[in-house]
């Protein structure tokens, strides 16, 4: 399964020492994230992660189109509830598009629990099969002609 991590500055100490705390879990899985949260995440559990941007640079968006592509099968998004600024958009645009592809996404500490609960006991094992098969290119012919 994959999984994306995302938190805001104020949320990132909780987020760090929760995914401490189910560091097992975790381990078990490929996890991605947006950029600093990404690397404080790495340093502080050891565990690899695929470090997007920054989520003001980019990041939220760049997990938000591996979510549209079906790549992920989990988000938490340890968000502060009080902060809204310009990124408040391509948040409730990450939010929207789990709603629609059916992307289990915890907003807060309590549902990020439960998720990572029902992974570990096999609760979202459905998703296995959810990932679409990858196509390769089609190969560009040398002498097509161009309009």
């Amino acid at each position: 399964m994959t999984m994306a991590i995302l938190a805001h500055d104020s949320r990132k100490e909780l987020a760090l020492q929760f995914c401490t705390a189910y560091s097992a879990i975790l381990s078990k899985n490929v996890v991605i994230a947006t950029g600093t949260t990404g690397r404080m995440l790495a340093q502080t559990t050891g565990l690899p992660v695929h470090c997007y941007l920054s989520g003001k640079l980019g990041g939220v968006q760049q997990i938000t189109s591996r979510v549209a592509c079906d790549e992920v099968d989990l988000v938490l998004f340890f968000r502060d509830p009080l902060k809204v600024d310009a990124s408040s958009l391509n948040e409730q645009n990450l939010l929207r598009l789990c709603d629609m592809h059916g992307v289990p996404i915890a907003t807060n500490i309590a549902t990020a629990e439960v998720l990572l609960r029902g992974l570990d006991q096999g609760d979202l094992d459905y998703r296995e099969g959810m990932h679409p098969p990858v196509v390769e290119p089609v190969p560009v012919l040398e002498h097509r002609a161009v309009c």
